[in-house]
């Protein structure tokens, strides 16, 4: 009995020196096997992705409290086209009883006035944001001086409208991603607006091209690249326009087929054909480690035919040559207009 005692002991004392449960011993490391180095098993951050020499990026870059200002010069070529092309006029219809009675003539846009900015001028600025503030100054007219907001790279971001943020698009935005020889990209502009073609036109065909291309990446002074850029933008559609003869006054008057008369007034709506396209070309070269154009000039060209309204197109209108010219300082804010104090 006593002999059991002990061992009931002996087993608890050995039970007491057991390592906690679930506790792992090291295995020993067989003889002959190098250590093998801590870098292996730690985990190695990601490596940076490798940046490739034949591509840059294109930045504006103007230095704190220094805006970068351009002149953009707008030169009509010739004298300015009209808004719409003559259509071919229908011949007149007989009348009853053998008077000739002229068949009304298909609706024409009105001409857009001729007066549009001679140039603009642009001035950028750091903003408090980060951003960049974009004022833009046409000349030649009664248009007050606009702003927005462009991003690093020159994209529009807030305000700007039709022509102004078009042209804006066109001589300041640029690419998002690091770019090199023969890599395109497109511009944030419409050149015409569908919208405003009105309910009665029919889109039958349309064509859009928008495209920016670097050709060359090229050495210069000081270790500076110049990045030459080619425009090549293209939008064009074809359709056709409802047009729906008015009611004769005396129902009883109008022409019948049986009497000789063609269609008489008030049948269905006829369609005429009518389209509009927008040309624009452009070379501009690009200092790339000063962030600003070296030199910029292209040209747009712009046409209607038939009836479409003249608030469709986007850019002036007719053929306008495109020059940028860099300003050594830039223009003051225009002043504030005073207010008419409150009478008393």
């Amino acid at each position: 009995m006593r002999s059991l005692f002990g061992l009931v002991v002996a087993l608890s004392l050995f039970a007491c020196k057991e390592e906690p449960r679930g506790q792992l011993e090291p295995i020993p490391r067989p003889p002959g096997l190098k250590d093998t180095p801590k870098e292996a098993g730690a985990a190695q951050p990601a490596a940076a992705p490798t940046v490739d020499p034949s591509k840059v990026v294109l930045r504006w870059k103007p230095a704190a409290g220094a805006p970068v200002a351009y002149r953009l010069t707008l030169d009509r070529a010739g004298s300015a086209p009209a808004a719409v092309e003559e259509v071919e006029e229908a011949k007149p219809a007989k009348g009853k009883k053998g008077r000739d009675k002229e068949a009304p003539k298909p609706e024409r846009a009105a001409a857009p006035s001729p007066a549009f900015p001679s140039a603009f001028t642009y001035v950028l600025e750091h903003g408090d944001s980060g951003d960049f503030r974009l004022r833009v100054i046409p000349e030649g007219t009664n248009a007050a001086e606009d702003t927005g907001t462009v991003s690093e790279r020159g994209f529009v971001l807030d305000g700007l409208q039709g022509i102004t943020r078009n042209t804006a698009s066109l001589v300041l935005e640029l690419p998002l991603s690091a770019v090199g020889p023969n890599d395109t990209w497109a511009l944030g502009t419409e050149l015409l607006t569908h919208d405003a073609l009105g309910p009665t036109f029919t889109i039958v065909k349309t064509e859009r091209r928008n495209r920016v291309k670097l050709t060359a990446l090229t050495p210069a002074d000081g270790g500076e690249q110049v990045a030459t850029l080619e425009y090549d933008l293209l939008d064009q559609l074809a359709g056709k326009v409802a047009t729906r003869r008015a009611m004769p006054a005396v129902p009883a008057r109008a022409a019948l087929p049986e009497e000789g008369g063609d269609e008489p007034e008030g049948a269905p709506p006829t369609a005429t054909d009518a389209s509009a396209e927008v040309r624009i070309v452009g070379r501009g070269e690009f200092l790339v480690k000063a962030g600003k154009w070296r030199s910029w000039e292209g040209s747009i060209t712009s046409s209607t035919r038939g009836t479409v309204s003249p608030t469709a197109l986007q850019v002036p209108p007719g053929t306008v040559k495109l020059k940028l010219t860099a300003l050594e300082s830039a223009p003051a804010p225009a002043a504030p207009q005073p207010t008419a104090k409150p009478q008393q």
